[in-house]
């Protein structure tokens, strides 16, 4: 292994939004993975409120497809995961922690999925008020579970290049307005 491939950045800069998916199942052992990884993001106060679905019928992800604007990709997904959250677990009951948390379990299980070699996207449920209704309804989610994101994951049909989006104007230093150096 050369020095480059165990740069750790290059898991971040290489994980890309995977819409195209090739044939293939995801082994019970893998989705176990990516659940610990999801489950390893940090959470306010360690209240952990994320709560995990785990979609594999394609009827089912076929309608995951109609209530989700967005998420085409899932009708050729291998499977999907919804983040969910818990209101009642996350601190202070507040959606803001929630939110934070939930998202930071997303991202965790978007990066396992690249560094596992499958192919991963994030799809927005929260705060689309519609798409909230209607993942609630299919997956039968309980009153204090809010559906924040589906995570379509799948063997990549499609390879695109690593990259950064740095962008130096979106940095200030000390104050807004004053940039670094």
């Amino acid at each position: 292994m050369n020095t480059d491939q165990m740069n750790p950045l290059n898991l971040i800069f290489g994980r890309r939004s995977i819409r195209v998916y090739s044939p293939g199942a995801i082994p019970d052992a893998t989705v176990t993975k990516l659940l610990e990884a999801a489950m390893a993001a940090p959470s306010a106060m360690t209240k952990d409120p994320w709560r995990f679905v785990v979609v594999r019928d394609s009827g089912m992800l076929k309608q995951l497809v109609a209530a989700l604007p967005g998420g085409s990709m899932l009708a050729t997904a291998a499977m999907a995961i919804v983040v969910c959250g818990d209101m009642e677990a996350a601190f202070e009951r507040h959606l803001s922690y929630l939110l934070q948390d939930c998202s930071a379990a997303t991202e965790n299980l978007l990066l396992a999925a690249h560094g596992l070699g499958l192919g991963a996207c994030w799809v927005g449920v929260h705060p689309s008020e519609d798409s909230v209704r209607k993942v609630k309804e299919l997956l039968k989610l309980p009153a204090p579970v809010i559906p924040i994101a589906a995570v379509a994951l799948g063997q990549p049909g499609e390879a695109p290049e690593p990259r950064t989006r740095y962008n130096a104007a979106s940095v200030h230093s000390e104050q807004w307005g004053s940039q670094p150096g």
